[in-house]
């Protein structure tokens, strides 16, 4: 096992879930009202990741209709790994309802999804015991054995576990068999600050179930550790014998109550084994080697030269083809405007998940036929931007019912290389309402200097502001007409 550091996915990849064939861990994550959906990763060591594809990247899999609100959409999938396929179960919330998709390559292709009609709640969760029977958990803590084929339940869902008496949220639940027990790990308290991981064991996937003594076993609550909000864990074992936990916390900065901008990220943390029960470890961090050891890390920057965007690149419920285009300017990203920009749920943006509290943004835009630029975005009604129209810069800030231009600057005809910058508060309280970050948002002059034509609160971007459960992303977006984009790069901003 390589040094752990954490997050070990960055960004807005929250409710993990992993599993390992022979040498290779598999792991992916919600991606709420973002297309594609549900991000997938390979890794040898749990430590570096890398993004392999989206399991629902063609339309049919992932139907968002306008209608989708802000942290809708793709919420929890569990994946495993039986019988030779890999087999994913999520919820899209709130038109789709439970589904499973398989693939006997985890890069996909996967599977139009069946869906589990009799299967009424989120957090999904797939096991199979040695006869063969599929088991399928959910939030409540209620549980049905299903027909994993055609989706049908072959049994009423009853519920097996309450969690600790007192505890909200009885959700995320996850069943293993180890040794003579089987486990049931759960999360509870919320997922905000309250949020906490409880096990149970028992005799049989059904139980009874008796809790663990010491439940919660994993909570930050009430502690100052950096990395808060823990829960929604999914445990592995590795071929060396050992046993991991990965999970979601937040990394809150500023003042009170601390503000966390990039949305619940991927942790992972050391398991023990004391008297039958797991034990969690420390969510410890050190420095990764430079160079991960299962490949090149993804670029900063995107030329879109390829036929496909990467997948990393997210659209916010669809990516229509005749919104977005790789051929149409060949290397240039072509965006058409559809609805009323950034504020509309239909906005054509192309954006990346910001992984870093201190980042760094450019992109060369060409706006001759239309209105758009680089847009930090948490949802429809909180973000920043800084837009280019022939002849002029532009930011503008909407912060809930809120709209304002900020401030304008006039440039020459052509494209413009537009820029963002987030700095983030250092790791002490100035004062008690001392903001997370300054998103500065502006553009670089002919000579390739930065210029910075507004300075913004980051908390308004966040969380604790907003609400839902998402992060931010930061990408271009067109707001009328068509806008072209030659190269974007992103990069963590090194201070000193």
């Amino acid at each position: 096992m390589t040094a752990l550091f954490n997050p070990v996915i960055p960004g807005c990849h929250p409710d993990p879930s992993v599993c390992r064939v022979g040498d290779d861990y598999y792991l992916a994550c919600s991606s709420f009202e973002f297309f594609p959906g549900v991000p997938i990763f390979h890794s040898r060591d749990l430590v570096h990741w890398t993004q392999l594809g989206n399991v629902l990247d063609r339309p049919g899999q992932l139907p968002l209709p306008a209608c989708t609100p802000s942290s809708g959409g793709i919420y929890a999938p569990t994946l495993r790994h039986h019988d030779g396929r890999f087999w994913l179960v999520t919820a899209s919330v709130p038109h789709g309802g439970t589904m499973l998709v398989t693939a006997e390559d985890p890069a996909g292709p996967w599977s139009d999804p069946v869906f589990l009609p009799e299967i009424p709640g989120v957090d999904p969760d797939l096991a199979w015991d040695e006869e063969g029977r599929c088991w399928c958990t959910f939030a409540g803590i209620e549980q049905a054995r299903i027909d994993p084929v055609s989706g049908w339940a072959l049994e009423k869902p009853r519920r097996i576990w309450s969690g600790t008496p007192g505890a909200r949220y009885p959700e995320a639940p996850h069943l293993y068999r180890v040794g003579a027990y089987w486990y049931l790990l759960i999360s509870e308290g919320g997922t905000e600050r309250g949020h906490a991981i409880s096990v149970a064991r028992g005799p049989a996937p059904d139980g009874p179930f008796e809790p663990c003594p010491a439940n919660p076993i994993l909570s930050h609550r009430g502690t100052d550790h950096p990395v808060q909000s823990t829960g929604h864990g999914d445990l592995v074992q590795a071929p060396d014998g050992s046993w991991w936990l990965v999970l979601l916390g937040t990394r809150p900065r500023g003042g009170t109550p601390g503000w966390h901008v990039l949305g619940r990220e991927t942790f992972l943390a050391p398991v023990s084994w004391m008297d039958g029960w797991p034990v969690i470890g420390e969510i410890g961090s050190a420095a990764p080697p430079p160079v991960p050891p299962t490949g090149p890390a993804a670029p900063s920057r995107d030329d879109f030269d390829s036929a496909r965007l990467h997948p990393r690149w997210v659209s916010v419920r669809s990516r229509p083809p005749e919104a977005v285009s790789l051929a149409e300017r060949p290397g240039w990203l072509t965006l058409h405007a559809r609805g009323r920009g950034l504020d509309d749920p239909a906005v054509t943006l192309v954006a990346r998940r910001q992984e870093h509290h201190d980042a760094r943004v450019r992109a060369l835009v060409d706006a001759a036929r239309g209105r758009g630029g680089l847009a930090v975005r948490l949802d429809e009604q909180h973000h920043y931007s800084v837009e280019l129209v022939p002849g002029e810069v532009r930011v503008r800030a909407r912060i809930g019912p809120l709209a304002q231009r900020v401030a304008a600057r006039r440039v020459p005809d052509g494209p413009v290389v537009l820029g963002v910058e987030t700095l983030a508060s250092g790791p002490g309280m100035d004062h008690p309402r001392q903001e997370p970050d300054v998103v500065r948002l502006g553009f670089e002059d002919g000579s390739g200097e930065f210029v910075a034509l507004a300075e913004l609160d980051g908390r308004y971007l966040s969380t604790e502001v907003a609400g839902g459960f998402t992060g931010r992303v930061i990408g271009p977006y067109a707001a009328a007409g068509t806008v072209q984009v030659d190269w974007y790069d992103y990069r963590e901003l090194v201070h000193g």
